[in-house]
């Protein structure tokens, strides 16, 4: 019985939390699907192979902007040579090349028309990203409101450009026409250059254009520079068809892309075609938060300020440090050059006269008398002292001579005292 009230119980409580979920209204923000908002603008990308109705798609209020495909690695050959083969396909890539901007230019007047922002993006390949930057301008010859963007589909170097030479792409299309395109790429990519912010200083800073097609993205938004979004494509091929799709835009087939960018269509108009870096947060770690006085604490409603702080040093600089602290600790086991010729010419031996001489100099300033210049004076020598005028009574006999001049006398300090005669007690106990 025991038992079943406890299953019983814990049936009740999930029906009753089961019918709080279904009663509570879905509730979406900028990091889950968003798109339900329908304050969200939306913007539609498209390549040359989707086809458009543009009557339809114009009814839909929420599309506020258009981007399309512009260009696709390495411009082809300007001239087709080699076997049959080669110029047949040469020739297709050029076919291929003129019908595609024909298309793009085309659709540009259309959206523009329409009252769309327009944009254009670089599909990245494996090749010089110096002259893709300059096919991609050429063939979208942007105007200053329109957006440009990089499409670098994964982190595979062999199959698109690499996270280096996307960088040098990016300084390419800012030299040409003097902004930033936003960077398209995956969930896996986006966070690679995030852990990596020191290494890719440009592709981490870029606006992001983020693709993943889930509802929620909050738990796997990459880190680092990007609080958030410029757009999220959201929808697809891979999670659209005919029986489910996140949004369907009218006029458009289900392999469309679609955006949604975290804010309204009015903002978006504003900040489009964006074209800037963006300004690296302070890390909140390291910061230091200024005092406050115990008054104001106590009355509340304070908010706290937090001081600027020195950016951590990047592996590269530390290096830099090491290698130059290294140069300046060996530079002091290295002879000075030939023209920072040492004082002490003669090495150690002349430093330590120099010492003794300055000793000396010293001491004899100090001993000095009052109105004597050491220096003048220090070099004449002091006159020789003059000899103690010897007696003849006082001259010692010449074997006691001999001892005193040889040093062997048990009393030195009686060499030069006369001789004197034993008395007379002496000379009995002698005789005895």
């Amino acid at each position: 019985m025991k038992g079943f009230a406890q299953q019983f119980l814990r049936i009740a409580t999930a029906a009753f939390c089961g019918a709080l979920a279904f009663a509570r209204p879905g509730v979406a923000s900028d990091f889950s699907e968003p798109w339900k908002n329908t304050d969200r603008a939306l913007v539609i990308d498209a390549y040359e192979y989707n086809s458009i109705d543009w009557t339809a798609l114009a009814g839909d209020k929420r599309i506020a902007a258009f981007i399309n495909k512009a260009s696709d690695g390495l411009p082809p050959p300007h001239s087709c040579s080699g076997d049959d083969t080669q110029v047949r396909l040469c020739k297709a890539l050029w076919k291929r090349h003129a019908v595609t901007r024909e298309l793009f230019q085309t659709r540009r007047t259309v959206a523009k028309a329409l009252g769309l922002k327009w944009g254009a993006y670089h599909l990245a390949r494996p090749g010089n990203p110096v002259e893709q930057a300059n096919n991609f301008i050429d063939f979208a010859d942007p105007a200053p409101d329109d957006l440009l963007a990089l499409d670098i589909e994964d982190n595979d170097p062999t199959q698109w450009m690499s996270l280096e030479d996307a960088e040098e792409f990016v300084r390419q299309v800012h030299r040409r026409v003097g902004r930033f395109p936003l960077l398209y790429t995956n969930d896996s990519t986006a966070r690679h250059i995030a852990d990596n912010r020191d290494r890719y200083r440009l592709l981490s800073r870029l606006p992001l254009w983020y693709a993943r097609y889930q509802p929620e993205i909050g738990l796997h938004f990459p880190k680092g520079h990007w609080a958030g979004y410029a757009l999220w494509q959201f929808s697809s091929h891979s999670n659209c068809g005919r029986t489910a799709c996140p949004y369907r835009v009218p006029g458009t087939p289900d392999d469309i892309d679609v955006n949604v960018a975290a804010m309204d269509a009015a903002e978006l108009r504003a900040a489009w075609p964006f074209g800037g870096l963006l300004d690296v947060p302070p890390d909140t770690l390291v910061s230091v938060p200024l005092p406050i006085a115990r008054e104001d604490g106590l009355k509340g409603n304070v908010a706290i300020a937090y001081a600027d702080v020195t950016p951590l040093p990047t592996p590269g600089e530390l290096a830099a440090a090491l290698v130059k602290g290294w140069r300046g600790f060996a530079a002091g086991f290295h002879k000075p050059p030939a023209d920072k010729q040492s004082p002490y010419a003669n090495g150690m031996a002349e430093y330590v006269a120099a010492r003794q001489d300055e000793r000396r100099s010293i001491a004899v300033a100090e001993a000095a008398p009052a109105g004597v210049d050491p220096t003048v004076t220090g070099a004449i020598a002091p006159p020789p002292p003059e000899p103690k005028p010897v007696s003849a009574r006082a001259a010692p006999a010449p074997r006691r001579a001999n001892l005193c001049r040889g040093g062997k006398s048990p009393a030195a300090s009686r060499c030069d005292r006369p001789r004197h005669r034993p008395s007379s007690a002496h000379r009995r106990r002698k005789r005895r």
